[in-house]
């Protein structure tokens, strides 16, 4: 029996993906579990298991298409079968074909409503049209049912960005932006106005934190072939004082406040079009060398637009570490549906009271912002307290 392969959706709010590639070519076997394709959503590019085994046949996408979640982009069939007719997409409509003759030089108009009808927008393109400062009733939209979509959103501002640019002398460009940038701007816009966001603040002294690093380092080279790091003391160290402390680790809904079981701590990492959080599962409870050897895996693969579905979910707490950009302290905002996130600032040595008298110490800023909804400040002040301990 034929399976279909699909745009699959990795979050909630995704609504399209790209088709980066086939890693398998139409005509050749394939197991289940097996990497099958890749494809860019709006967190990061990321490589699809096949869901079964077969031959895959029928492929209907190729590179650089743009597709809608849950759409059938190929088949894995039986050897001499073949895959299911899909039915052809529906035909345009009058309305939308009047719309399409317009001039192509114009901004994109929306096709036309009835009297007081609301356009058909999604909750995402009405954000980002909201953010463009685009009118929605002139956009015209090319989803079912002449609904608008955020490419259609986005290609109008790219028209109307052009068309001002060619009328005056340009003094500044316009850098378009990847499915990353994009909705990392929308996430961090939203997760601000959204959430009600608090910081606390602690001075700590790493005088321990660098030592167990020399200490440890070589033994986990030697074995694990990794450098370990600082992030990676401090991902070891957040996620058993998260099990101690489990309303940080935690998240907003309707119904009231959800308690993770699991510790999943999210590791912002840079990449080319913006920043993703590479996740490292049940964190609490892993060794040190096999967070180093996680975190590096991770890194390797954010870096080179090779990151899976299970890399990049299901984080409950997410820890941004500046410290190799000698930034002092800084205040990060919270991941949704996340309640709290750690930032971490350089270790720099700094005199400090010791036992009475003045001496120089590494010390480091960390910065908490939480979710006033979830956490109150006692909270967070008894987890800094706990971490600054630990540390």
């Amino acid at each position: 029996m034929a399976i279909s392969i699909v745009m699959p959706a990795l979050e909630m709010a995704q609504e399209t993906g790209k088709l980066i590639s086939w890693l398998k070519k139409e005509g050749e076997k394939v197991t289940k579990g097996e990497l099958l394709l890749e494809i860019e959503t709006d967190k990061a590019v990321v490589e699809i298991e096949a869901p079964g085994e077969g031959i895959l046949a029928g492929i209907t996408a190729h590179e650089g298409d743009v597709i809608p979640v849950g759409q059938t982009i190929a088949w894995l069939v039986l050897p001499g079968e073949n895959p299911p007719v899909q039915a052809a997409p529906p035909a345009p409509s009058a309305r939308a074909t009047s719309t399409v003759a317009r001039s192509v030089d114009a901004v994109p108009i929306a096709s036309e409503q009835a009297p007081n009808e609301a356009p058909r927008i999604s909750p995402k393109a009405r954000r980002l049209a909201t953010e463009l400062g685009l009118d929605i009733t002139r956009l015209r939209g090319t989803g079912p049912e002449g609904s608008i979509t955020t490419e259609d959103v986005q290609s109008a501002a790219n028209s109307k960005a052009s068309s001002a640019a060619s009328a005056t002398t340009p003094a500044s460009e316009v850098e378009p932006l990847s499915q990353i940038a994009r909705l990392m701007a929308e996430r961090t816009t939203q997760s601000w106005t959204s959430v009600p966001h608090f910081f606390v603040v602690r001075e700590v002294d790493c005088t321990e934190l660098v030592a167990a690093q020399k200490r440890l380092a070589p033994a986990i080279e030697q074995a694990r072939g990794v450098r370990l790091t600082i992030t990676d003391l401090l991902v070891a160290l957040v996620a058993r004082v998260l099990a101690k402390h489990p309303q940080i680790n935690a998240s907003w809904t309707r119904e009231g406040i959800h308690l993770r079981h699991d510790i999943n701590i999210s590791v912002a990492m840079a990449v080319k079009d913006g920043v993703v959080g590479a996740v490292i599962h049940n964190a609490h409870i892993a060794e040190l060398g096999e967070i180093a050897v996680q975190r590096r895996d991770l890194s390797e693969r954010a870096r080179a637009n090779r990151l899976r579905p299970a890399d990049i979910s299901g984080g409950t707490f997410t820890i941004s570490n500046l410290g190799m950009y000698q930034v002092d302290a800084f205040t990060a905002i919270i991941t949704p549906p996340q309640a709290a996130i750690l930032a971490v600032g350089g270790i720099v040595d700094r005199v400090v009271p010791v036992d009475g008298k003045l001496g120089i110490r590494p010390v480091v800023i960390l910065t908490l912002s939480s979710d006033h909804r979830v956490v109150d400040g006692s909270r967070a002040a008894e987890f800094m307290k706990s971490l600054s301990e630990a540390i």
